[in-house]
């Protein structure tokens, strides 16, 4: 066991404090354990529903949320005007019968009402359950079969519509209520009868170890499984998460420290940020879409300081301004830009780390020289005060991440799932190791069991999955230690790396173990490749099916000089097939030739959440690609 590993402080940069390095213990000359002792005291007492009470308690008039409203524009809301706000809503779920332990579903897209509703629930004593605005009308009944809900908020009035049919299967619900038919606001009307002493006793009686909100896994296979966190792992996830990541939740200069949220709510990571967010008074905006049409108007007006994103979204970036860029005949120096922002990214890494003497003059002198021509643009992009991200979800990529470095925003990659109450791991600042997922989160172990696979022990870890047959909440670490399911590596600091899923390992007829994931994640960065799935399970050979970006494909085409025409009619395009084919050449680098890609399919449609191909989280979901392209995927393995 490593105990006397050094601490670096970072407070005279941050002004927050001591960085704190993973101890770790090895066997056989491997690291098998890292762990993080907490940066933050245990919660002993209350819950997450004091937190807006707490705000206005401390600081009344500091603002703690923006509101969008119908004509664009950003309303402040200050901590006691939330405050009002959640108590006067929770008086009228209270009014409506709702009593301390009742499951409250909400389905909506990530908007304002989603916070205010989560936290007047808590003061209600009741108990959240999120549902995805995308979920099927069967996955929308499960859910609330199988938690019991007795109410459910929508957004719109079709989704509320779509669920009609099924109310007779349904016999605890009994309320259902619509934001955008003004339902919310009703709420705290009919809540005006009630005395606040009312709120204040159901707020009273909640401990930690209170049941918080029931998150349903996506799973990328079988029926979602209910995940029960407390308001105690909710407090071990974010108040770690806030002493740790003190750049994002600490302005470093006189600007506000803000974030504007447009990942999915019903997503725990969206959720834990959001938290977050109230528990340290950053500021927090919502926006419903993830579209660039949507998207870059509010980020532009709001001008947020972070944001939450995923690997998908940042490649996105990347590529639709290097695409504008060739398009504009400045490609060479788009390129050499990228070029210059890697180094300059990977040798602060080093610098950092204690491997280097960090960026030479020259290079500090190249990245000045493109900043104004191409970094401040793409940090423009994001709303102009952009420094910090944090990403998850999967992998993001040494090399995009040094990108991202240099370019001027700083990437806090982590890992973690739904059971985790978020993440697991996490960038520590001043310390990064790119192309990793950083080191455990204060208060956190890790450990890499004997066939690969992670396991996650401490407070933020769930207390249980939900089993109304067994009456409620069933034990899912009965020896404290979490499976993941995923399979990774630490290195002799603790870095935790990411290498597969153990159920998607695919084993060749000859034998041979493939981790999809690297090969996968490669492919996906490309702008001409939306998704990738590689295939090769009891094959005798790897193969991959390959899913077009329809903007990459629209500029590639142009930029060649040919009109844009479905992707339907480019599955056979032999200049497209070549430009894969290096494509693929250049991932094949990163294995052996038996785990390499022998051939690959392009399909005439994406995949999509729609179609059941993808998860809310855009984990791909492979039983039922198979299923579905099942045509396409023999035909790879005929002679």
């Amino acid at each position: 066991m490593s105990t006397d590993l050094p601490s670096s402080a970072f407070g005279d940069v941050y002004g927050g404090p001591v960085l704190v390095e993973p101890e770790t213990r090895r066997l056989d000359g491997v690291v098998r354990e890292a762990s993080v002792p907490p940066l933050a005291q245990p919660v002993r007492h209350g819950s997450l529903a004091d937190l807006p009470f707490d705000n206005a308690s401390a600081a009344p008039g500091s603002v703690v949320l923006s509101r969008k409203g119908p004509d664009g524009r950003w309303t402040d809301v200050t901590a006691a005007q939330f405050a009002d706000q959640v108590l006067a809503v929770a008086k009228g779920l209270v009014s409506e019968g709702l009593m301390p332990g009742d499951r409250i579903a909400v389905m909506a897209r990530t908007i304002y009402e989603w916070t205010l509703l989560d936290f007047a629930a808590w003061a209600a004593g009741l108990v959240t359950v999120p549902i995805y605005p995308t979920s099927s009308v069967f996955q929308t009944r499960w859910i609330l079969q199988d938690s019991g809900a007795v109410a459910l908020i929508t957004e719109t009035v079709g989704q509320a519509a779509a669920i009609g049919p099924e109310r007779e299967r349904l016999p605890d619900l009994r309320s259902v209520w619509v934001v955008e038919k003004g339902h919310v606001e009703r709420l705290a009307e009919l809540g005006a009868r009630i005395p606040d002493a009312e709120v204040d006793v159901r707020r009273g009686v909640l401990i930690p170890e209170t049941l918080a909100t029931l998150v349903y896994t996506s799973g990328t296979t079988g029926r979602p499984k209910g995940c029960a966190l407390t308001h105690g792992n909710f407090f071990a996830e974010v108040d770690n998460a806030i002493e740790l990541l003190y750049p994002v939740f600490r302005a470093r200069t006189n600007e506000e420290a803000s974030v504007l949220l447009f990942l999915p709510m019903s997503h725990v990571f969206g959720r834990m940020v959001a938290i977050a967010c109230v528990r340290a008074r950053v500021r927090l905006g919502h926006t419903p879409s993830i579209k660039a049409d949507d998207l870059l108007p509010d980020l532009a007006s709001f001008r947020p300081t972070c944001l939450l994103a995923i690997p998908y979204m940042l490649e996105k970036v990347f590529n639709t301004a290097r695409a504008k860029a060739e398009a504009g005949g400045k490609v060479t120096s788009f390129d050499r830009a990228a070029a210059v922002a890697r180094r300059y990214g990977e040798a602060v890494e080093a610098q950092q780390t204690g491997t280097g003497p960090g960026p030479s003059r020259s290079l500090r002198t190249a990245r000045a020289f493109y900043d104004p021509l191409v970094y401040r643009r793409i940090r423009s992009a994001m709303g102009g005060r952009v420094r910090y991200a944090i990403c998850g979800g999967s992998p993001l990529g040494r090399p995009l991440a040094a990108f991202y470095a240099g370019a001027g925003i700083e990437i806090f990659e982590g890992y973690g799932l739904t059971e985790t109450t978020g993440a697991s791991t996490v960038t520590p600042p001043l310390k990064p190791r790119l192309g990793t997922v950083g080191w455990p989160l204060p208060g956190t172990r890790v450990r890499i069991a004997a066939d690969g696979e992670i396991l996650v022990a401490g407070d933020h870890v769930l207390r249980g999955y939900w089993d109304p047959a067994a009456g409620g909440v069933v034990p899912a670490t009965p020896d404290g230690w979490l499976a993941t399911g995923d399979l990774g590596e630490l290195d002799d600091e603790g870095y935790l790396t990411i290498t597969g899923r153990k159920k998607e390992m695919l084993i060749t007829a000859g034998g041979k173990s493939v981790a999809p994931a690297p090969l996968e994640n490669w492919l996906r960065s490309h702008p001409l490749i939306s998704q990738c799935v590689v295939l090769g399970d009891g094959r005798p050979y790897v193969s991959a099916l390959i899913t077009l970006d329809q903007d990459g494909i629209t500029h590639w085409r142009q930029m060649n000089g040919k009109h844009p025409v479905p992707p339907r009619l480019l599955v056979d395009d032999e200049e497209l097939r070549a430009v894969l084919q290096r494509a693929i050449d250049e991932a094949n680098k990163l294995v052996s030739r038996p785990e390499s890609i022998r051939r690959f399919a392009i399909l005439p449609v994406d995949f999509t959440m729609e179609a059941g191909h993808l998860t809310p989280s855009m984990k791909l979901r492979r039983e039922a690609i198979m299923r579905d392209f099942e045509t396409e995927v023999e035909k790879l393995y005929q002679r």
